[in-house]
């Protein structure tokens, strides 16, 4: 595929150089950051909402996923089993810039967030002028999807997988003594929920990641159904491991969606080869 220049003064069909690919590029990258920037500093001038609304949502009893579950686990008939108990604490922080820095941190994370869809706007924007007609509306579904696959991701992250593992290991105690007391840290904790959080919205991003590895054949459907065995036995113990009780429901609740997550790959990746041998 051949570049052409997206500035209309240029004209249409009209070559650029590397230089001014390079230039028109820096605009995008220039517009995305801005954009980030401004979302992270209006995060950051809100934080009492980020903070105590967002941010410290699950360290409090009535949180709209504890409720959710409870709820949940009543309508199957099983009890309190989904209930969780939520250990009033406080954060503690080692040292004076801590708050500061992680203030910092998040708001940088949610400008990157929010932000993330018009980052593939502009990425789109870039590639526009090389792309055939035909190439257009797959290239604009996959800005929608892979912005979309990543807000359910860092909800999923959030609402289920955070709290969940959150409250497991405040919980874990290696000796019924009581001996070894937890004290959890501020910076222990916004770690844990921002990686958790993203890693999330990562990891539902697979289903692009495998439309690319197909179409450079470097992935096939017959390797991810010869492999699926495998994966369910890789799901089953990420959940055993994240869900804070061993009943079979709450590991459920969490295996369900990620087993869904690698059957939409395997399907994607089955709809790329059709789509390459139609085109072939």
């Amino acid at each position: 595929m051949a570049f052409f220049a997206s500035d209309k003064n240029k004209g249409d069909g009209a070559e650029m150089s590397f230089l001014q690919h390079i230039e028109v590029l820096r605009w995008h990258l220039v517009r995305s950051a801005a954009v980030v920037m401004s979302l992270a500093i209006t995060a950051f001038c809100f934080n009492e909402f980020v903070f105590d609304t967002v941010i410290f949502g699950p360290l409090r009893q009535d949180f709209i996923s504890y409720r959710a579950l409870c709820w949940f686990g009543h309508k199957l008939g099983l009890g309190d089993t989904l209930c969780m108990q939520i250990k009033q604490q406080h954060l503690q922080t080692l040292s004076a810039s801590e708050q500061f820095f992680n203030h910092m941190w998040i708001s940088f994370l949610t400008g990157i967030i929010l932000g993330f869809p018009f980052i593939l706007w502009e990425l789109w924007k870039f590639v526009r002028p090389a792309l055939k007609n035909q190439e257009v509306g797959p290239v604009k579904l996959f800005v929608l999807i892979a912005s979309v696959l990543l807000l359910i991701g860092v909800f999923f992250g959030y609402y289920l997988l955070f709290p969940m593992s959150y409250n497991f290991l405040i919980n874990y105690q290696v000796s019924p003594s009581g001996i070894v007391q937890t004290q959890n840290t501020f910076d222990d904790y916004i770690s844990l929920i921002s990686t958790m959080t993203i890693a999330s919205g990562v990891i539902f991003e697979m289903p692009v990641l495998v439309y690319f590895l197909t179409r450079m054949t470097l992935l096939t459907p017959q390797f991810m159904r010869k492999y699926r065995k495998h994966a369910v036995v890789v799901i089953l113990i990420a959940a055993a491991v994240i869900t804070p009780s061993p009943d079979i429901t709450s590991q459920m609740i969490v295996a369900v969606p990620m087993y869904f997550l690698y059957e939409l790959s395997v399907f994607v990746s089955v709809w790329v080869v059709k789509k390459h041998k139609l085109e072939t």
